[in-house]
């Protein structure tokens, strides 16, 4: 398989590069970050094997031609602009990418229908397991249990909440059958009086390098239940990312999930 990556130098980029350096049925044909770092000679792959490199190209169009598909791992306006541009070359394409509008996932949707697309706010396994945990557990215990999400990232993250606590918070609402928008609190500030019965907490938590960790708190009386997920680094991310370019990988026109790869629908 073929790759061309997205946003090579940074956070998740570096790790995908790195990790593909593992994999011995995956190759690097094509990398690229912002225009003023064209022309750069990055390394990868010495951590576990022999190292490759790659010098980074000018364009997303031009280094996507030389690849099979492509892996996003950006911000959401570039992450879109990359997309069109993998429909006009009938290329597939992984994205990472959270914080993205309804009218960005709109134009998601249209794309899909002409290449396949994993798109997904979290590539790790366990957080895609822990997605269907949370939808369970909530569907048992119901209202009588009151639910909080508290995710913690590392001082630098853009958007808040995650994608990936935006996610949990839909699975619960989803158990509960409750409409997420209607439901959700995004935190808490003075005289509010009691916490509603039907109420979905979802709180974010800044700080230090933090990779990831989102906890869901079922409390109820005289007990609580806690799932949590943390990160250690970024090289689940990073092999969820790649499996999920295998999984599109000669695969029909689509919009797929962590879900679809991992066979849990």
């Amino acid at each position: 398989m073929r790759i061309c990556v997205a946003g090579a130098l940074g956070k998740m980029g570096r790790r995908i590069l790195e990790v593909s350096g593992w994999e011995e049925d995956v190759q690097v044909c094509g990398a690229f970050d912002l225009p003023e770092f064209a022309g750069r000679f990055v390394s990868y792959g010495g951590e576990r094997s022999t190292p490759k490199g790659i010098t980074l190209g000018a364009d997303a169009q031009t280094e996507l031609q030389k690849a099979d598909l492509l892996i996003d791992f950006t911000q959401p306006a570039s992450s879109i602009h990359h997309v069109q541009i993998a429909c006009e070359l009938k290329k597939g394409i992984v994205i990472g990418t959270t914080g993205l509008s309804a009218e960005q996932e709109k134009i998601l949707q249209e794309c899909a229908k002409q290449i396949p697309i994993v798109y997904a706010p979290n590539m790790s396994v366990g957080v895609n397991l822990l997605f269907c945990l949370v939808k369970q557990v909530a569907e048992c215990l119901g209202l009588d249990y009151n639910v909080e999400i508290v995710e913690i990232h590392h001082n630098q993250k853009k958007d808040s909440p995650s994608g990936t606590a935006l996610r949990l918070a839909k699975e619960v609402a989803d158990g509960l059958h409750l409409n997420l928008q209607s439901h959700a609190v995004y935190g808490r500030e003075g005289v509010i009086g009691p916490r509603k019965k039907d109420e979905i907490g979802i709180l974010a938590v800044r700080g230090g390098d933090v990779v990831g960790e989102h906890t869901v708190y079922f409390i109820g009386h005289g007990e609580r239940l806690q799932l949590t997920h943390i990160a250690h680094n970024r090289d689940n991310f990073a092999r969820g990312a790649l499996l999920a370019g295998k999984f599109i990988y000669n695969r029909e026109p689509g919009l797929y999930d962590m879900m679809n790869v991992l066979g849990l629908r």
